[in-house]
């Protein structure tokens, strides 16, 4: 069985998070060595963790939600992965 590396999941995840509305984009962190998204494969089960830029005036908890199911069916889609979770973590909150 063919598998996907966590670097294509995480481009994967990252695209579905910038189309839902109210995400200016993705937070990297220099410190996590990560590009805004996250991917751990924990025991044969994938958890997703997004750090998100929000504009100002959407509804987070609205946004998060969206982030959720958008990022969970386009892995489903596009990889065959079902995510155990989807984290978002909204890191700045600004103008576009």
């Amino acid at each position: 069985m063919a598998t996907i590396s966590s670097d294509i999941l995480a481009s994967y995840a990252a695209d579905a998070a910038r189309e839902v509305d109210g995400v200016r984009g993705l937070v990297e962190s220099a410190l996590h060595r990560h590009k805004g998204v996250r991917i751990v494969d924990d025991e044969g089960g994938v958890r997703v963790e997004l750090h998100l830029a929000v504009e100002w005036g959407a509804s987070i908890p609205t946004v998060g939600r969206e982030v959720q199911q958008r990022v969970a069916a386009y892995l489903a889609r596009m990889a065959k992965v079902d995510p155990e979770v989807v984290d978002v973590i909204v890191d700045e909150i600004g103008p576009q």
